[in-house]
């Protein structure tokens, strides 16, 4: 296996980690904001653990603070979104991430897009607007709100590594620190503190935020930021499967038109890519073939 091969494997079996966030924020009974200071507050831990057994130094500089903001951003709005709105809506919505990436990409690096970024972002663009519609009948809108700027955040995630000096798990650990350090006075309206409540928190701490960075971060080491955030297209699928199966709640099927051509649409341009030849470069000047 090729360090791409692995990198590409680290991003999705993060994303598989990531898709189990939906359900278990919907499992614990606290506000977002307090769901997110302990997940974090965990997540350090493990984090924390990591970079004592690689041995690795944890910096600080502009960039990495950036990059941390781009953490603890996405995880305070996912974690809101999913309480004011479906886990299918606020996944899906994030998933727009890889229309922003290519949008930074151009603006912060200067790489000029291809017309099939551009068809694509118009398509989703489109795609987002039926969740819109859905959510002014649903009473959601505000939490679609918020997790379309999950996805605006998530991208920043993504381009950690492309940022000049960089230092990805750094930024990971910043934007936990500055999570927790937010979300964790919220504990103090918290009442219940169940058995239950406590399994899915430290399930979310341990793997849906510790581990996952740790794999993200490895990942984008080898993997491009666009093919990165496209590979991570299992999440909006597993995400509301994982919630209709064991919380039993069910997307609109105005909103479920609109996830079928974003995560379509995504998946289809991910494909295109992966069949390009080498020469044809994609956005971020990578060889198209994922595996």
């Amino acid at each position: 296996m090729t360090a791409r091969q692995r990198g590409t494997l680290c991003v999705f079996l993060a994303a598989v980690l990531y898709s189990i966030g939906g359900l278990c924020i919907k499992l614990i009974p606290w506000g977002g904001m307090a769901i997110n200071g302990a997940r974090t507050a965990i997540a350090l831990t493990v984090i924390g653990l990591y970079l004592k057994v690689t041995h690795h130094r944890l910096r600080m500089n502009p960039w990495v603070l950036v990059g941390s903001l781009a953490v603890c951003g996405t995880n305070i709005l996912f974690s809101i979104a999913n309480k004011l709105t479906t886990a299918a809506n606020a996944i899906v919505l994030q998933f727009t991430a890889p229309i922003f990436v290519i949008l930074f990409s151009v603006l912060f690096f200067g790489k000029k897009p291809q017309k099939l970024d551009l068809i694509t972002c118009g398509v989703v663009l489109g795609g987002v607007l039926l969740f819109f519609i859905d959510g002014l009948s649903a009473g959601g809108t505000q939490g679609n709100v918020l997790a379309l700027l999950s996805g605006v955040s998530y991208a920043g995630v993504f381009l950690m590594n492309d940022m000049p000096d960089s230092d990805a798990i750094s930024s990971v650990f910043w934007g936990d620190v500055i999570s927790a350090a937010v979300g964790l006075p919220f504990l103090g309206y918290e009442t219940d503190f169940s058995g239950d409540t406590l399994i899915a928190l430290i399930v979310l701490g341990v793997f849906q935020v510790g581990l996952a960075y740790i794999l993200l971060t490895e990942g984008l080491q080898t993997t491009p930021p666009v093919t990165a955030s496209l590979v991570s297209g299992i999440e909006p699928v597993l995400n509301p499967i994982l919630v209709a199966v064991f919380y039993h709640e069910m997307i609109g099927s105005i909103a479920l038109a609109g996830a079928m051509i974003v995560v379509g649409s995504v998946v289809l341009y991910n494909m295109i890519l992966a069949r390009q030849s080498v020469g044809a470069a994609p956005l971020d000047g990578s060889p198209s073939k994922l595996m």
